[in-house]
């Protein structure tokens, strides 16, 4: 069975969005229910089930490996002195929203850490270099 978990070791943001692209121009041309008897078109075959979970489990290891990659970007906009209101602007949102997300991202990583015996000393530096919406920082 296709679950996040199981696939997102094996695939790069790259390929699993490649592999996404490729079922979803597939299950997007075939009408429901398709079952590829029609030789007149053979591209025309609906995704089988295993191939819909597929679809539906790389979808969400897209959406977490991007979520992972927008973190890291944050971060190193922030590392270079961008404001919280030009990182929310780049993300279409506003300051507080961004930076709310990403002080979420760092307990998330600090959690996992714990639990796998690591010391928290980065996700101190992480917060530090997080500051605050309406702080400034000069890099």
């Amino acid at each position: 069975m296709h679950t996040p978990d199981s696939i997102e070791r094996q695939f790069t943001l790259l390929t699993a969005a490649a592999r996404y692209e490729e079922l979803r121009v597939r299950d997007a041309l075939a009408p429901a229910g398709r079952d590829g008897s029609d030789a007149d078109e053979p591209d025309a075959v609906s995704l089988s089930a295993p191939e819909a979970l597929e679809l539906l489990a790389l979808s969400e290891v897209i959406a977490r490996k991007a979520g992972y990659g927008r973190q890291l970007a944050v971060r190193t906009a922030r590392a270079t002195g961008a404001s919280w209101s030009q990182i929310g602007a780049a993300l279409g949102t506003s300051k507080q929203s961004a930076w709310e997300a990403h002080a979420r991202w760092i307990e998330d990583q600090a959690e996992q850490q714990r639990r796998i015996g690591d010391d928290d000393a980065w996700a101190e530096a992480a917060r530090d270099l997080a500051g605050q919406p309406d702080e400034v920082r000069n890099a």
